[in-house]
């Protein structure tokens, strides 16, 4: 009769031999990892940098992709307006020109109609010519305006204006939200205190009415203190207002963060070996936040071009004659009815901006951190 069945080999094996079969009780037996068997058959593991591995997350989302292409494609047209403007449209973004006529298919077109009597019926006056597509060599593409002045142009050094002020004042608003997080996160105590009561200040208020109240007051009368002097018109006025009205809504998540972090060992080993607190603040605590920065980033650019536009619409922004993209849909509105075209374009390009920075900012937040939940708050 056959004995009892052996029992299946063990992957056991002592460390530094061969794999046998144990005969002595007091060999050191080890378990083979999935990693020491994978080092074994490709060779060394290497580590991926946690940028790196974001980087292929973020090219694997061509979403995310597709709508970053269209901002560089948004602000690539802006930054040719002044090409568009000197060798295809043959006018400026202030330039009225009205009774003048342009070329369309060989024929004279009026800019602005003068009225009068067409065929025994009288036609009103002052009507902009629409939209021109391609039919009149490049020239009031997008129409014109009650005044003569080219849309297509208006809305190219439009959105240089909102741009400057979107990109500009989220650069501003940033940086200062998160020097601002770094001392009241790392100091704590009455730097923690004043700094949290300033954020709540700002934070009382509805940020779109600080900023018409704000931005009314200075661009009436500028501002000429403290050795800064502003002019009536200057687009620092709107940049600087949208900058500072939104610096609680970076800083005091980021602030949130640093004082979890502030906590952590490596911080308390940092200050054990007599690193100094700028040192702390910039070389540990700042790496660690610094993927929340750039999310944020990303997206208060898109919420600093639609309060631009929303201040401009309401004469607290940019200020005429100066073109943006708020200021074209505070002229248009009058003509809703009788020429559309001039709000809806500045309209839609708005839309395509934020919406792209927008839907950009979350595959970024995903690609640096899946499970962030990073998010601006009004």
């Amino acid at each position: 009769m056959a004995g009892p069945r052996s029992p299946p080999c063990s992957t056991l094996r002592p460390k530094g031999k061969k794999a046998s079969v144990a005969t002595e009780s007091s060999t050191d037996f080890t378990l083979d990892s999935a990693a020491a068997l994978a080092a074994e058959e490709a060779g060394a593991i290497e580590g991926k940098s946690p940028w790196l591995l974001a980087w292929r997350r973020l090219r694997r989302n061509y979403i995310a992709l597709s709508f970053l292409a269209l901002f560089v494609l948004v602000v690539v047209a802006c930054a040719l307006a002044p090409v568009y403007k000197d060798h295809v449209a043959h006018t400026g973004p202030n330039g009225g020109h009205l009774g003048e006529t342009f070329t369309r298919d060989g024929k004279q077109v009026q800019i602005v109609s003068k009225g009068g009597f067409v065929n025994g019926q009288f036609v009103a006056g002052g009507i902009p010519v629409g939209p021109q597509l391609w039919h009149a060599g490049g020239r009031y593409v997008f129409g014109a305006d009650n005044q003569g002045r080219d849309v297509a142009v208006r809305l190219l050094y439009g959105g240089i204006n909102s741009l400057k002020v979107g990109i500009g004042s989220a650069i501003i608003c940033t940086l200062v939200a998160v020097l601002l997080a770094l001392l009241a996160g790392y100091f704590g105590g009455w730097v923690d205190w004043l700094i949290s009561r300033f954020f709540d200040l700002i934070w009382a208020f509805p940020v779109l009415l600080l900023a018409i109240a704000l931005g009314t007051a200075l661009s009436i009368n500028g501002f000429h203190h403290f050795g800064i002097d502003l002019q009536q018109g200057s687009l620092w006025i709107p940049t600087l207002v949208i900058s500072y009205v939104l610096i609680p809504y970076v800083g005091r998540p980021l602030r949130g963060q640093i004082l979890s972090l502030r906590e952590k060992e490596f911080i308390e080993a940092a200050t054990a070996q007599g690193a100094s607190p700028l040192r702390v603040m910039f070389t540990e605590l700042m790496p660690n936040v610094a993927s929340s920065v750039l999310v944020f980033f990303t997206l208060i650019i898109a919420n600093n071009i639609l309060t631009e536009a929303g201040l401009s619409f309401l004469g607290a922004g940019v200020q005429p004659p100066n073109p943006s993209w708020g200021t074209l849909i505070a002229d248009g509105q009058d003509r809703i009815a009788t020429a559309p075209w001039l709000a809806i374009i500045p309209g839609i390009a708005i839309v395509l901006t934020v919406l792209s920075l927008n839907i950009f900012g979350d595959g970024l937040r995903d690609a640096l951190d899946p499970r962030a939940k990073v998010r601006i708050e009004h």
